[in-house]
C-alpha cells in the first residue's frame, strides 16, 4: 500500500491528519487547527444558549475520549435491538449465505468476520463487536462422523444458557436434495426441549439445484417446479414439530449466474419479522431497505463500506430521536467515531478512537452549525425529534461516504482531496436526506 508524502506546515488540515493516520502520530499543528475549529464555534453557541456552562458543555462533547466513548457504546449496545442468530446446518448448506442475504457484506468480508468461539461454533457480529444489530452463530462440524454431536449440543445449549438481551431465533439449514437429516433432527429436538420459547427457522437452500434440465434462471417466488415441492415437503414432514416456520431461499454468487442472486430473501426477512419481537424486526426491515445500497458500483470497497454505513445511520436516527437537545449529540458523536474506525480498519488503516475522531472533526467541520441547528429544532413540539432522526441518518451516512473517499485516497498512495471530499459529502448529505425522511425509530 502507498503512503503519502509529509505535507509541508502550510498544508491545510484535512491534508495533516493524513499523516496522523497513515504515521500513527499526533501533530500539535493539526491539533491547533482542529481545536481552532470549535474554539470559532464557541462564540456562537454561547449567544444561542442562555447558560454560558451549558454552551461549554456542547463544545467538550464534540472532543474525542477513548474511555468516554467505550462507556458510551457499551450503553448504546444495552440498548439495540439485536437479533442472536444461532445458524445449524451441515458445511455448504447455505449458512454463510444467509448471513451475506441479511448483512449484504461480500462473501469474502463474511468469511474474514467468522472467529472461533467454542469448539464448533463461530460467530459474526455486524456490523460490529462493539455494536451488533445481528449476531450469526455458526455450527461447524456437523455431519462430520468423527464429531460427537452430544459434544456440539452441548456447546449450543452453553451458548443459550448465557442472560442476554438481545432476541434469539435458531435457524436450521438444509439443502433441498439433503434427506440424511437425522443429525440436524437430533440437535434441533434437544435444543427446543430445553428452550421452547426461542423459535426455531427451517431454511431450505439450493433449490437451483434440483431445478428442471432446460432451467436457466429463477422462476417467479415461490417456485412452482415438482421437483422442489416433492423435496420440500419431504423436508417439512422430517421436522414437523421442531420448526415454526420454513421458507424456500436460494442465495448464490453473482458468477452462478442466477438471478435475483439473493432468491426469496423477501420471504426471509417476512418469516423472520413474524418469529421475532417487534423491535428486531423492524431493524432487519431497514437494513434490508437498500434499493439504492444494493446497486452495483463497480468498486467492491465501496459496496462494502455502504453495508457498514447504513446500521450506523439507523442508529443514529434512533438515538436521535430522543426529545432532548443536545442529549444525545455525545451518543452520536461516538456512533460515528466507531463507523470511522470500522470504515479505516476495511480500508487497511488501523485508528484508535482519538484518530477516528480527529477524521470526523477535519472531513465534516462545515456540518457543526447544521448539526446544533438540529439539535435546536427538538424544542418544537411533535416535529422536532422527527426532523432530529431523518437529519442524523442523512448526516451518518454523508460521513460515512465521505469517510470512504479519504480512507480509498490514502489506499491508493494519494494525499486525500479536500474539496473532493467535501463536495462528496455535500452531495450524500442532500441525496441521503431524501432517502431517510420520515424514518421511524
Amino acid at each position: 500500500m502507498g503512503m503519502t508524502e509529509p505535507p509541508d506546515p502550510d498544508s491545510q488540515q484535512l491534508s495533516e491528519l493524513t499523516d496522523n493516520v497513515t504515521n500513527k502520530s499526533v501533530d500539535n499543528s493539526w491539533k491547533n487547527r482542529i481545536a481552532g475549529v470549535w474554539n470559532k464555534a464557541t462564540t456562537g453557541f454561547t449567544q444561542l444558549l442562555p447558560v454560558e456552562q451549558l454552551a461549554q458543555n456542547v463544545v467538550d462533547w464534540f472532543s474525542v475520549s477513548e474511555t468516554q466513548v467505550a462507556e458510551i457504546l457499551e450503553k448504546v449496545k444495552a440498548e439495540l435491538p439485536t437479533t442472536e442468530a444461532l445458524l445449524i446446518g451441515k458445511p455448504q448448506a447455505g449458512k454463510s449465505s444467509i448471513v451475506r442475504g441479511l448483512t449484504g457484506v461480500s462473501a469474502e468480508i463474511v468469511g474474514q468476520g467468522f472467529r472461533p468461539h467454542t469448539q464448533h461454533t463461530q460467530r459474526y457480529a455486524y456490523p460490529s463487536n462493539e455494536l451488533p444489530l445481528l449476531i450469526f452463530t455458526d455450527t461447524v462440524g456437523l455431519g462430520d462422523v468423527n464429531q460427537d454431536t452430544q459434544v456440539i449440543i452441548q456447546e449450543l445449549l452453553g451458548n443459550l444458557q448465557q442472560d442476554t438481551r438481545s432476541a434469539r431465533i435458531l435457524v436450521l439449514t438444509v439443502k433441498i436434495n439433503d434427506f440424511a437429516t437425522e443429525t440436524l433432527r437430533q440437535i434441533a429436538q434437544q435444543l427446543r426441549q430445553q428452550y421452547p420459547d426461542i423459535p426455531c427457522l427451517l431454511a431450505v437452500t439450493c433449490l437451483h439445484e434440483v431445478y428442471p434440465p432446460d432451467t436457466v434462471d429463477h422462476p417467479a417466488y415461490p417456485p412452482d417446479f415438482e421437483e422442489v415441492n416433492r423435496a420440500f415437503n419431504g423436508i417439512q414432514e422430517a421436522f414437523a414439530g421442531l420448526s415454526d416456520r420454513c421458507v424456500l431461499i436460494d442465495f448464490t454468487l453473482e458468477e452462478d449466474g442466477y438471478n435475483p442472486v439473493f432468491y426469496g430473501l423477501e420471504a426471509l426477512r417476512d418469516t423472520l419479522a413474524e418469529l421475532l419481537p417487534q423491535a428486531e424486526a423492524q431493524a432487519i426491515y431497514q437494513l434490508l431497505d437498500r434499493e439504492e445500497v444494493g446497486k452495483q458500483i463497480g468498486n467492491l470497497y465501496r459496496d462494502t463500506a455502504r453495508r457498514y454505513i447504513l446500521p450506523f445511520a439507523i442508529m443514529s436516527a434512533t438515538l436521535a430521536a430522543v426529545p432532548l437537545p443536545f442529549a444525545t449529540m455525545p451518543v452520536l458523536t461516538a456512533l460515528q467515531v466507531s463507523m470511522v474506525g470500522i470504515l479505516g480498519k476495511l480500508y487497511g488503516q488501523t485508528l484508535t478512537p482519538s484518530q477516528a475522531g480527529g477524521v470526523v472533526s477535519a472531513i465534516a467541520g462545515g456540518f457543526l452549525a447544521q448539526a446544533i441547528g438540529r439539535e435546536l429544532i427538538k424544542f418544537i413540539p411533535v416535529f422536532g425529534s422527527a426532523i432530529a432522526a431523518s437529519w442524523a441518518a442523512a448526516y451518518t451516512w454523508a460521513l460515512g461516504e465521505a469517510a470512504c473517499v479519504y480512507f480509498g485516497d490514502l489506499m491508493g498512495g494519494k494525499k486525500p482531496d479536500t474539496q473532493k471530499i467535501q463536495s462528496v459529502m455535500q452531495e450524500a448529505f442532500q441525496a441521503a436526506q431524501e432517502r431517510f425522511k420520515g424514518i421511524k425509530r
